[in-house]
């Protein structure tokens, strides 16, 4: 079954500890919410499944239309659906996955490990008062009658599934579902700084069912069709068909000419057959319409009218591009502010 109770958690980060030497290791946070409660935040520096090491990227310019959903203060459960104000990696056009690389947990040295790397961010937010961490993911307790067994405080209480929820193999596909995807952000409103960290595991799919979150065929899983190579990470070659423009706003009332510009960025044609575009809400468009040439060249950029259901709302969305199999090629995000100037293509 899905995570029993999803949401967010927001707060600030008071300490942090990092754990080695055991079988399942995590990177422990101390965050305190407005109301002061204490939090103690698991995360996954290893991973149970072989191989151990997990896949990471960090963004320390993050911006997504997520942002402007985010709660106050204190724990949010969260409805797993589009638009519910949760993580879903895929669905979500949160990043690019062919960008992630891996780290160990633990590594002699510094900088050189996902602790070191977690600890980095942590540090900062710790030591600046009005930094405040966003925590995806699902929440135990509280447990009255037991202290946390890292911090000490009571009741016992925490959050942890900070890393993708779905694609999940062996015995961890009841974990599976859409939309409760787990992640840290931070804010540093000092420096007007958003930083967005994710973590998936190197044997969870890229290709998901859209209720279950279960794995569907797929050409590739997050470390591509033949796995890591060792320390360069992923070897998945990015997406062919790339989605580089949208005009989201244009001129004049409603109904609009919403246009989706893509390219293809590879060597080779492409056949655009039973291709669509999809809204944040999955509403589809098909990439080809009326005597529109099946064949993108190599090389070739294509503008797309969005016609049928598909709405690129003005105050922030997500643009999916899908193939003749339903299976996500690309995606972009864009926010309120960016869609603000009407008449104005967005530049992905």
């Amino acid at each position: 079954m899905p995570l029993e109770d999803y949401g967010v958690l927001v707060g600030r980060a008071v300490g942090q500890h990092r754990e080695s030497g055991v079988d399942s290791p995590h990177f422990q946070i101390h965050v305190v919410d407005d109301g002061g409660h204490d939090f103690r935040i698991a995360v996954n520096v290893m991973s149970q499944q072989s191989p151990s090491e997990l896949l990471y990227l960090v963004d320390d310019h993050f911006s997504h239309p997520v942002l402007d959903q985010l709660p106050a203060s204190g724990w949010t459960s969260l409805a797993s659906r589009p638009g519910g104000g949760g993580l879903d990696f895929i669905r979500g056009n949160l990043f690019d996955h062919t960008r992630m690389r891996l780290l160990p947990p633990d590594a002699s040295g510094p900088d050189n490990d996902l602790s070191d790397l977690l600890g980095l961010y942590v540090s900062r937010a710790v030591d600046d008062p009005e930094a405040r961490l966003f925590v995806f993911g699902e929440r135990w307790g509280p447990e009255a009658s037991v202290a946390d067994k890292v911090f000490g405080f009571r009741p016992g209480n925490g959050v942890h599934d900070i890393h993708m929820n779905q694609g999940n193999s062996g015995a961890f596909t009841g974990d599976d579902g859409v939309w409760q995807d787990g992640g840290l952000l931070l804010r540093f409103p000092g420096q007007d700084q958003w930083v967005g960290i994710f973590l998936a595991f190197q044997s969870q799919a890229w290709h998901t069912d859209d209720t279950t979150g279960h794995t569907v065929s797929g050409p590739t899983g997050p470390s591509g069709p033949t796995g890591p190579t060792g320390p360069t990470g992923p070897t998945e070659a990015p997406p062919r068909v790339r989605i580089v423009a949208a005009l989201v706003n244009p001129n004049g009332p409603a109904p609009e000419r919403e246009t989706v510009t893509l390219v293809n960025a590879s060597s080779e044609p492409v056949d655009l057959t039973g291709w669509q575009l999809a809204d944040r809400l999955k509403h589809p468009a098909p990439v080809l319409v009326g005597t529109d040439a099946a064949t993108l060249q190599a090389g070739e950029a294509r503008l797309v009218m969005l016609t049928g259901e598909a709405a690129l709302g003005n105050g922030g969305g997500t643009i999916t591009l899908l193939d003749g199999e339903g299976l996500k090629v690309d995606g972009v995000s864009y926010t309120k502010a960016q869609a603000a100037r009407e008449g104005w293509t967005i530049v992905f």
